[in-house]
């Protein structure tokens, strides 16, 4: 059973955590960037809507991540695990 993320918690800041998290799992075959699909189904949905992996509903255990999504965790995963001040 899962946290009731829609009501008690900030979503926004969720999809925020587990697309950081995605960048520890990031490997490019050629010019597509992969990464790891293990995160909840709903975050990883959100993720889709927002423009940042496409489409996980798939067979394949790795999601397609897009440029954005790329830069974009990056930024995410040195701004919320770095241990340096900004």
């Amino acid at each position: 059973m899962g946290v009731d993320t829609e009501s008690e918690f900030d979503t926004d800041k969720i999809d925020e955590a587990a697309l950081a998290l995605l960048y520890l799992t990031l490997h490019k075959n050629g010019a597509v960037v992969r990464a790891w699909k293990n995160i909840d189904w709903d975050v990883m949905d959100r993720l889709h809507d927002k423009g940042y992996i496409f489409d996980p509903r798939n067979k394949a255990k790795s999601v397609v991540v897009t440029e954005e999504g790329e830069i974009k965790s990056k930024e995410l995963f040195y701004a919320l695990f770095s241990k340096q001040k900004a």
